[in-house]
């Protein structure tokens, strides 16, 4: 074959995403916080950016005579200008004011130092009078220890990384490591010992059932009934075989259950109350309130910066004569990207009122009557009422949250597949839920509705729903089976 140029002409469809669609898309998937952080930096990078004061509607009111009274405020302002012009052709340059300036404003964030569970174990660990082998031996295991509160790794697996440690520390030295150097297995069990006499109790347990009865042993129960219970029939007592217990260990099924129950009110996850993570606090996006019987939508964004275009740089703007070359791409780069962002944060607040005022009129019953009466809602029905795509009702729903009558919810909590009732009407799959929940709550502990049961009585409603259906939902919502809720 002999290889050749050509040339040709052919029509084709591309799809190409403006670098200003992708932020525009970003804009709808910020959360409330992220958006204030995000505006203020644009703040920061766009001088044609003002802030929207409070007083300047009050300042527009003011009287031609209460101006003429300042006479030298005028030329103040223009000297003001003059300033800004020079500071624009000057200061934005490749030259170094904008960035000693950016460097001199700009702050990163630092985090506040905090205490964990680690740290309250070694604390309690120096206090004793330990040789500096075991300190080592402690520290090591303090530092497997994860975040509930259990041991993340072996005696064997400790042991070894340790010996490793120290055959690295004696090439190191350009020594001859020993035995009596090496730690032992025994060593390792004898300082976890030490580790699991500290507070909190149960910590630094290598499964739940030494976690519970490192915690009755802290209480001093070694000859009760609970401890007795999980150290002997563990198995059992978590299948909740009453009747197997009772006739192994002879005492009545109700003794069993109330041993059981005492063993409920130990902590599984002893860590977690000196853990370091920090609190999560959540800002609503938007507020929905009850005023005359009728809901009203409000946005929660009265913390966002109010962005304009600076009037300063558009009066200077305007002078096209003075400004050519990098200048002028710049302030034309400039002035669009703000005139941009201003009509995109509005456009942000529209999607966002237009999603949360179907969703009220939609789940109106919800609000009036709790979560039973919550309908089915997908993405797509909301995207084709409001006339916009699915994936953009996606990204305002996502990581927003709501402050309503009935609590703070995430807009997420409002979709929710359907199941057909009798007379032809929907129900929300969280309704059901809700309904199954309060079905077991209400009811008789001696005899407890089984999954065939529950498909009966919702059926009596007029909700069609499958027994396995109501296994996989009392999955979810952690109920055990009717056997093990069985009291005696």
């Amino acid at each position: 074959m002999r290889s050749s140029l050509s040339q040709s002409t052919q029509m084709r469809q591309d799809l190409k995403i403006n670098p200003r669609l992708y932020q525009a898309m970003d804009l709808l998937y910020m959360p409330l916080l992220d958006l204030q952080q995000h505006l203020k930096q644009e703040l920061l990078n766009n001088p044609f950016l003002d802030l929207v004061d409070d007083d300047e509607e009050e300042e527009g009111d003011e009287s031609e005579e209460d101006v003429e009274v300042v006479s030298e405020e005028p030329q103040k302002q223009e000297k003001d200008e003059i300033d800004w012009e020079e500071i624009l052709l000057d200061g934005f340059d490749t030259g170094g004011h904008r960035e000693e300036r950016e460097e001199r404003e700009h702050f990163e964030p630092v985090t506040v130092e905090t205490r964990d569970l680690g740290d309250h174990l070694r604390d309690q660990l120096a206090l004793l009078e330990l040789t500096p082998r075991q300190s080592l031996i402690g520290d090591e295991f303090i530092g497997n220890v994860n975040d509930d509160g259990y041991l993340a790794a072996s005696v064997h697996e400790i042991v070894v990384a340790l010996n490793d440690m120290a055959r690295q520390a004696a090439e190191h030295a350009a020594r001859d490591i020993t035995e009596e150097m090496l730690y032992t297995e025994a060593e390792g069990e004898e300082t976890l010992g030490i580790i699991q006499t500290l507070d909190p109790p149960g910590v630094a347990a290598r499964d739940l059932k030494e976690c519970l009865l490192l915690q009755l042993r802290e209480a001093g129960l070694q000859q009760s009934v609970p401890y007795r219970l999980v150290r002997d029939c563990f198995e059992e007592l978590i299948n909740h075989r009453w009747s197997e217990i009772s006739k192994r260990f002879g005492i009545s099924a109700t003794d069993v259950q109330a041993a059981a129950d005492e063993i409920a009110k130990l902590d599984p996850k002893p860590g977690l109350r000196y853990s370091a993570r920090s609190d999560n606090y959540i800002i609503p996006d938007l507020v929905v309130d009850k005023i005359d019987d009728k809901y009203h939508i409000f946005l929660n964004d009265g913390n966002l910066p109010r962005l304009k275009l600076s009037k300063a740089y558009q009066d200077i703007a305007r002078d096209k004569k003075k400004f050519d070359g990098e200048n002028k791409e710049f302030i034309s780069s400039k002035l669009n990207s703000a005139n941009w962002m201003i009509q995109a944060i509005e456009q942000r607040r529209q999607t966002m009122l237009k999603v949360m005022n179907y969703i009220v009129e939609r789940q109106r019953e919800f609000f009036e009557k709790g979560v039973q009466y919550l309908k089915p809602l997908t993405l797509r029905e909301v995207a084709e009422v409001i006339s916009m795509h699915e994936s953009t009702v996606s990204r305002v729903t996502n990581e927003k949250y709501v402050q309503t009558p009935r609590g703070v919810l995430p807009l997420k909590f409002f979709f929710s597949s359907g199941l057909a009732t009798a007379d032809g009407e929907d129900v929300s799959a969280r309704g059901i839920k809700a309904q199954l929940q309060k079905l077991v709550e209400d009811e008789d502990p001696k005899h407890p509705l089984t999954d065939q049961a529950i498909v009966n009585i919702l059926r009596e409603t007029g909700v069609q729903i499958a027994r396995r259906t109501v296994a996989k939902y009392r999955d979810q919502l952690g109920v055990l089976p009717a056997r093990m809720r069985k009291r005696v």
